[in-house]
């Protein structure tokens, strides 16, 4: 079970870590990537402890909307023919 819920909108960007970050009661930050987001993880850990959060988030705010695009195969174009 997870020490608590926290959305994202209340973790902090860290610049240095690269990862969104919310203060663990030990001290240390736990924390999370945006990859591990696109990747649907909603669990962020303390690297000091064995405590861990639930981060709440919009799965969708974080994938590439692109990369899906390229996936789709291209639509055949008409040809004209004489």
């Amino acid at each position: 079970m997870s020490y608590d819920d926290v959305e994202i909108e209340d973790m902090e960007w860290s610049e240095e870590l690269q990862a969104f970050t919310f203060p663990c009661p030990c001290g240390d930050l736990f924390q999370i990537t945006k990859d591990e987001l696109r990747l649907g993880e909603e669990m962020a850990r303390c690297p000091s402890c064995s405590l861990y959060i639930t981060v709440i988030y919009n799965l969708e705010d974080f994938t590439d909307h692109k990369s899906k695009k390229n996936l789709e195969p291209p639509k055949p174009q008409p040809l004209a023919v004489a």
